[in-house]
């Protein structure tokens, strides 16, 4: 008999979702992420145990009208799940605009399916080294902790740069929903004076309640509110597992080394300078590394034999016994991949379909790599190229093998193909890791 779910979500990109699914499952909730919304019969077959299910999205590089029609009815398909609660699993780092990811049109749909008398918008992270400090989000990069409209990165995000760190204020531009703050301060003190402010707030009928993060004790405090209100639906980063699992208390399972593996493949679509990074240690410790070129890859016309061309490249690499690192960006200040948009962009795509079409690519091309290695263990980096690519895969669902470092988990592939059945995959987002982050994945532990 399966057990009655806690929780149920979609995460807005692949690597996030992982990183939803790491946060439950290293907090003992057992959690499955599918790529499409399962049966109640596959749960009942294959997964008896699970408390929390997950589904993949893409809807971080969607636009409103492209969520409107894709996500009904995935929330529909997971709220028949009947789970306590639905998540929408956003990036700790709140990756959206009116234009492109939109959070307020996904609480507009959301709502529209969950009826949630308010909706909870949790989005620090203290694991991840994300604060939410009166309304404010920071981020820390290396040992330096940024206001997030002021983050090297993110305030100079090529799609949704964020120009604003007051979450109330950006999610503005997206919705015409009322924003409260339930901030540190109210967070803190006896249970009863936390009660009784939160029943304050709720009792001016706000539409989210964002509450502040900064450290376990909050969250835990954060979770417990959310638990034990009659919210259904809620907004946030991996921080939503983490605080609701902290208040939940459930005991902690032990992780083993998946152990180490003497080849792995790469395959990463992110510009991010930390990517820069980790491609440039590998290289210099004995990855090979091969660029993809963006412009063949998504015009279908030269799409297959541009993949032909790295697929015999990286076969004779991997021959060698070589692993390999498959890019189609050298950090953010590399040329080609806006010389590539350019050219495609003159053929008629937008950049959207570019993105669509790069990635699907992209995900054949580790699938047939996969099949004709007979290798077990992979890395996929990139939110965007996650998201397209594991869908090309053949696989069905994923569940943590092993952590890594924090919201980069190594995970277990659920295939009906037997030789993609088991395959190891690890997510990696475009800004997270150290230098050495391909090697820890190779070698199965940091």
């Amino acid at each position: 008999m399966t057990r009655k779910l806690l929780l149920t979500f979609y995460g807005d990109d692949f690597t996030g979702s992982a990183d939803a699914m790491e946060s439950l499952s290293i907090c003992g909730v057992r959690c499955v992420l599918f790529l499409s919304p399962p049966s109640p019969a596959l749960l009942r077959e294959r997964f008896p145990e699970v408390e929390a299910v997950g589904v993949a999205g893409a809807s971080r590089t969607m636009t409103p009208e492209q969520m409107e029609q894709s996500l009904p009815p995935i929330f529909g398909a997971l709220g028949r799940l009947q789970a306590r609660l639905f998540h929408y699993k956003v990036c700790s780092t709140f990756d959206s605009s009116p234009a492109i990811g939109s959070i307020g049109k996904a609480y507009e749909i959301g709502q529209r399916i969950f009826h949630s008398p308010y909706v909870p918008l949790l989005v620090g992270a203290p694991a991840l080294k994300r604060y939410c400090i009166f309304g404010n989000l920071f981020a820390t990069v290396e040992d330096e902790t940024f206001r997030l409209d002021r983050h090297p990165m993110m305030s100079r995000h090529p799609v949704t740069p964020m120009a604003e760190s007051d979450l109330r204020l950006h999610l503005r531009g997206q919705t015409d929903a009322v924003t409260a703050l339930f901030d540190l301060l109210s967070l803190s003190g006896t249970t009863k004076q936390v009660n009784r402010r939160f029943a304050a707030l709720l009792g001016q009928r706000p539409d989210i309640v964002l509450f502040d993060a900064l450290d376990d004790a909050r969250m835990e405090e954060a979770g417990r509110l959310i638990w034990e209100s009659d919210a259904r639906f809620v907004i946030g980063s991996s921080g939503v597992g983490f605080a609701l699992a902290g208040h939940l208390r459930r005991p902690r399972p032990r992780y083993s080394s998946a152990g180490r593996v003497e080849q792995l493949i790469v395959m990463t679509g992110s510009c991010s300078a930390a990517t820069l990074a980790q491609i440039e240690w590998a290289e210099a410790n004995g990855f090979a590394g091969l660029r993809l070129d963006s412009s063949l890859l998504a015009d279908e016309t030269t799409a297959e034999a541009e993949r032909a061309r790295v697929r015999r490249a990286a076969l004779e690499l991997l021959s060698a016994g070589r692993s390999v690192v498959l890019y189609t960006a050298r950090g953010p200040n590399d040329p080609a991949p806006r010389a590539s948009l350019d050219l495609l962009r003159q053929r008629g795509f937008d950049e959207q379909t570019v993105r669509g079409r790069l990635g699907k690519q992209q995900g054949l091309l580790l699938r047939e790599l996969l099949l004709e290695s007979g290798l077990r263990r992979v890395c996929v980096a990139g939110g965007d190229t996650s998201s397209h690519a594991i869908s090309r895969l053949g696989v069905y669902a994923l569940e943590l093998r092993t952590p890594l470092v924090p919201g980069q988990p190594l995970n277990r592939a659920y295939s009906d193909d037997a030789k993609l059945d088991g395959l190891e995959i690890a997510l990696k987002g475009g800004q997270h890791g150290r230098a050495d982050h391909f090697e820890s994945i190779r070698r199965g532990s940091l």
